[in-house]
């Protein structure tokens, strides 16, 4: 049953990239009344242009509750959801606080609030995992088939745990929960992003995974579109089709640098010192095994079709053709932290045979 847009949303999350543009674009639509971003922690500046006609609550899910019922919320929209820990910001154990609690809470919150129609919830591709044992394309139906290393998506499988409680519980309201593939495009700004702006890219000797991309404008589509319209179940979000690492790497303009799975492991626990971000197990395993999702559930329920992997990719390459080119001061650069994680994985392996 289709019902009328929601007047008043809560979004979480509006100090992150993500969250924020998902903000503004609530905001933008006529047929919402009232978009309340809902973050403990203040934008940045260059976030709050993006806000402009976002209220900003400063609050976090504990005290969710009360502001629902304060603001009247119809819609939540939970996107304070963070794929990498920030040694800043507490680690692992913040990242875990802020995904797993903090999702709980809301989701308690939104248990108690009589006017709540829908609840929107981020969540991620990386699910599913990544191994050797994978099917060849998941599909939302699909068991991962072990327990993911990655702490990010051992969180998503988590917060996907609560919100099949919150179903139970809530026949009543609308439940969508959207399992993103990584973001891409002109705008984002992510880990992977980062990675393939460098001009060397490690990648695992022998392995050539293959990758899926959105385009992140199509990602903010698809929430608007669950917010303004009914769509109750789980959904993989992904441009069709595949780029292969090392097809990912030569569209970029970039030089593979081959490793052992070992080293290619320590060389992208260096990846700070490139200005990368911190990157985990679950990118690790990314772009060791690969992963596909089927998106006909989402093309065909939300009646919307994302632009492929490979335009996404490609819109990414044309906004960073000029600024990026491979300087020699930027490959000795690139050349030095892949050198230093080689000879840290040598002094660790070679250090119980010392004296």
């Amino acid at each position: 049953m289709v019902t009328s847009p929601p007047r008043v949303v809560v979004v979480t999350g509006v100090s992150r990239f993500l969250g924020a543009r998902v903000a503004a674009r609530l905001a933008a639509d006529p047929r919402i009344e009232r978009v309340v971003g809902l973050d403990p922690q203040d934008p940045p500046p260059a976030l709050r242009a993006v806000l402009e006609d976002v209220e900003l609550v400063r609050a976090d899910a504990r005290v969710a509750a009360g502001a629902m019922a304060d603001l009247g919320a119809e819609a939540v929209v939970h996107m304070a959801v963070t794929s990498a820990p920030d040694s800043q910001h507490g680690g692992r154990q913040a990242m875990k606080e802020q995904n797993v609690i903090g999702t709980m809470q809301l989701l308690a919150a939104a248990q108690g609030a009589p006017g709540l129609r829908k609840i929107i919830v981020r969540s991620s591709t990386a699910a599913y995992g990544a191994s050797f044992r994978d099917p060849a394309v998941f599909t939302e139906d699909t068991e991962p088939r072990a327990v993911p290393r990655g702490s990010y998506a051992r969180d998503i499988l988590d917060i996907e745990g609560y919100v099949r409680g919150f179903r139970r519980r809530r026949p009543d309201v609308t439940a969508t929960v959207l399992r993103f593939a990584p973001f891409i495009g002109s705008t984002a700004d992510t880990t992977l992003t980062r990675l393939f702006a460098q001009p060397l890219v490690p990648t695992v000797l022998g392995r050539d995974a293959r990758l899926q991309f959105v385009h992140v404008d199509d990602a903010l589509e698809v929430a608007n579109r669950a917010v303004v319209e009914d769509h109750p179940g789980t959904f993989n979000v992904a441009g069709a089709g595949v780029l292969t690492l090392s097809q990912a790497v030569r569209r970029a303009g970039r030089v593979s640098v081959p490793l052992p799975e070992g080293t290619f492991s320590a060389v992208l626990g260096l990846a700070r010192n490139l200005g990368i971000g911190k990157i985990g197990l679950d990118q690790v395993d990314l772009f060791v095994h690969g992963r596909v999702v089927d998106t006909a559930r989402l093309v065909r329920e939300f009646g919307f079709t994302p632009r492929t992997t490979e335009a996404a990719f490609n819109d990414f390459i044309a906004a960073h053709a000029n600024g990026s080119s491979l300087t020699a001061a930027r490959l000795e650069a690139a050349e030095r932290a892949i050198l230093d994680g080689v000879r840290t994985l040598r002094s660790t392996a070679g250090g119980g045979d010392r004296a």
